[in-house]
This record gives C-alpha cells, sequence and structure tokens, in this order.
C-alpha cells in the first residue's frame, strides 16, 4: 500500500505553507486563514454519541509525544482531537499542547484531558479533583476541555460513586468541560452498563483491541452504550506496540487501527504515535481504512501469540502472596519494553510504592497469567528503572 500521509519533506512543506491552519469541525466557523492550503481530510467521521460532535475516527493521543513539531504536523493533516491527562509526563504534556495550541481559532481542534483520583475517595477528593483540573486548564491555556474525563477507573463502584457523580455534573454545569466521561483498562463490560445505568457520562474511553480475552462481552456493551447515546473512544488498539512479549519487533499498525474502527460503534481511535513514520502509518489507515485479505490473516496470526498487553483481568493480584499490583507492574513493562516510553515506567511504579526487590521475598512465583505472562521475570526487568536518573530515561 502507498502511504499518503505526511513524510519529513511533507511536513517542511506544509509548515512552511500552512502555518497555524487546520481542519474545523463540521458546523464550527470557518477561518480567515485560506483554507486551499489545508491538506484535505479523507477519513471517515462518526458522531461521538449524543454529544452531536462529529470526529474524524483517526485523533491523536499525546501521552507519548514530545515534540509539538508532530502536533502541527497532525493538526495540518485533518486531525482535531487530541487526547492527555493532568498526569503526562509530571504536566508537560499539557504545557505542550497548550503552548502548540494557545492563538488558534478554539473551534479547529478538540481537546480531552483526564484525571485521576483514587479510590476510595478520600473526603476532600472534590477538592482534589476541581485543583488539578483547573491547573490543567491553566497548563492548557483554555478556559474548558472539550472532553473531561476520570481517569482509569477500575471498578463498577467508581463509575456509579454518587459524590463522583455529583462532581462531574457540576464540572459540566460550570462549563469547564463540555462533555465528561471516564478511562479504563479493567473490567469493562461491566463498567459500561453500571454508565448507562448512571445516564451521565457522554463518553468512554476504553482500551480496544484484538487481543481481549472478552472480546464478545465487550463489543455487546459497546453496542448498548452507542445506543443508549454514549461516544466510544478506543485506545491500546496497538495491543502493546509490538508483535512479541520481549518488545523486538514493531506490531503492524494500521492492520490493528482497520480492525478497531470494523466496530462501526468506535467513534475515533487515539493512537499514541511519537514520530513522523507512526503518524504516516496512522494516517495511511484512516485513509484506507477497510480491511484486506493480509490485514485479517496479520491479526489472525498474532490473536493467540503472546503479546505485551496485560488484560487488566486482576486473576493475579489473589495469587501474588506479596499482593503486588500486577497488573499495574505489567502496564509500567509495556511502557518501556513495547511503547519504550521507559519515563512513565518510573512514574508509574513510583505512584505504587514499591520496593526495589519487590519479590525478594518469594523463593519462587505462583502467579499463574491467563495471558502467559512470566510475572516474575517481567517484574524483574521493570523494577530496576525507579533507580535510573530520569535524564537516562526516553
Amino acid at each position: 500500500m502507498k502511504k499518503k500521509g505526511v513524510n519529513r519533506r511533507d511536513f517542511l512543506r506544509l509548515s512552511a505553507t500552512v502555518g497555524a491552519g487546520a481542519l474545523f469541525i463540521p458546523g464550527t466557523t470557518a477561518s480567515t486563514l485560506d483554507k486551499s492550503n489545508f491538506t484535505k481530510s479523507k477519513y471517515p467521521l462518526r458522531t461521538l454519541g449524543k454529544t452531536g460532535i462529529q470526529l474524524p475516527i483517526l485523533s491523536m493521543g499525546v501521552m507519548r509525544a514530545d515534540n509539538p513539531n508532530l502536533l502541527r504536523a497532525a493538526y495540518n493533516s485533518g486531525i482535531f482531537h487530541f487526547d492527555t491527562a493532568h498526569g503526562y509526563q509530571n504536566g508537560r504534556n499539557e504545557e505542550m499542547v497548550g503552548t502548540f495550541f494557545e492563538g488558534k481559532p478554539r473551534d479547529s481542534f478538540f481537546i480531552a484531558t483526564k484525571v485521576k483520583i483514587d479510590h476510595p475517595f478520600k473526603d476532600n477528593f472534590e477538592q482534589e479533583l476541581n485543583e488539578k483540573l483547573d491547573l490543567s486548564l491553566k497548563r492548557l491555556k483554555m478556559e474548558y476541555v472539550d472532553i473531561f474525563y476520570a481517569h482509569a477507573y477500575q471498578t463498577t463502584d467508581e463509575v456509579k460513586d454518587e459524590r463522583m457523580i455529583a462532581e462531574l455534573k457540576k464540572i459540566k454545569e460550570s462549563g469547564k468541560a463540555r462533555f465528561i466521561g471516564f478511562s479504563t483498562h479493567a473490567h469493562k463490560p461491566e463498567q459500561i452498563d453500571a454508565a448507562i445505568e448512571a445516564g451521565i457520562y457522554d463518553v468512554i474511553l476504553l482500551s480496544y483491541n484484538f487481543k481481549l480475552q472478552n472480546l464478545k462481552e465487550t463489543q455487546e456493551a459497546v453496542e448498548r452504550a452507542a445506543k443508549a447515546g454514549i461516544g466510544i473512544v478506543a485506545m491500546k488498539t496497538m495491543t502493546g506496540g509490538t508483535e512479541d512479549a520481549e518488545g523486538k519487533k514493531k506490531i503492524n499498525a494500521q492492520a490493528c487501527l482497520k480492525w478497531a474502527w470494523e466496530n462501526e460503534y468506535i467513534t475515533t481511535a487515539i493512537p499514541g504515535f511519537t514520530n513522523y513514520d507512526e503518524l504516516d502509518e496512522c494516517l495511511a489507515a484512516a485513509e484506507h481504512p477497510d480491511m484486506t485479505k493480509e490485514d485479517k490473516e496479520y491479526i489472525a496470526m498474532l490473536t493467540e501469540k503472546e503479546l505485551m498487553f496485560c488484560q487488566q483481568c486482576e486473576q493475579c493480584k489473589s495469587q501474588c502472596t506479596e499482593n503486588l499490583p500486577i497488573p499495574d507492574i505489567m502496564r509500567a513493562y509495556m511502557y518501556t519494553y513495547g511503547y519504550k516510553y521507559s519515563q512513565l515506567s518510573k512514574e508509574t511504579l513510583l505512584e505504587l510504592n514499591l520496593s526495589q526487590n519487590a519479590c525478594s521475598s518469594c523463593d519462587s512465583c505462583r502467579v499463574i497469567c491467563p495471558s502467559g505472562f512470566n510475572i516474575a521475570e517481567k517484574i524483574a526487568a521493570i523494577t530496576p528503572v525507579m533507580q535510573i536518573p530520569n535524564e537516562f530515561l526516553t
């Protein structure tokens, strides 16, 4: 397939000719800039649930990106939904997004950010939530975000928590967020159904890929949510970023994205590309989103193979004699060996308050992972990152 994305030469040309131009959300005010300079979008649009907003099937997860020129290339290529979070890169990610979009027409981009509050919620969690959101808005240099997510729910109790629901309603009513939702990696069918019952969530951001053990149940729940008016945004579509458990062979991003888009109820995906070549791959997939025979054969070949993606099923936790937060440690492992983003691994592990020798008291690991992960080996391989100075991390 010939790629029609933005290579380095195209990027330099676009940067010179387009400047601050962008593709506008349908129905919004046109820019005074000359739209003839734009790379016209060839990407299908889908409606984000009851919000009525139409988004291209391809968006950008900014989490790992640290180059504002990559945002420029994505923006000038027709991507206008960008996803970040309060904690990404210790706030630098939001700052980069805010600096890049400063001065651009507010109706030419669609921004989501997220704030994580540990559950069970503390007595003053409302204050913490709003202080973090206000700081995020300050970093973004924006009066509001388009989507505000409660970050990384793990249980239905969080979805249904009356205090959180009340606070999210207040945030929306205050105008700090146009739409509200939550992100989740675990127990997705149950959380999706809880969200439908709660009736206040506009959007759900969930991990979604062909490796899900409960794929059928997740797809059925996604359909129920979409029919109830909840917009569905997909993340972790690349199953960890590599074809192998050791992180040596890069995955076929186009096939993975096309597979996710086959589900008509997925509004958009937010792959976390970090360079122009990866952006090119994603743009090529969006221009030609139908799966080819080769794509289908590739996905079938990987379906039963151990990859980098932790299912977050939590079956490991009850087996661990040290009660380690193994799913979170496996996410940290994926960040380094799959995404090549060891800084995020360190941040994740430090938040868990792990000791350097987390498994030192065990003679042998008794944990059996349904996905076939060698848990002890992966823990031993990732925990040393906590001791590495930040300047040596990617």
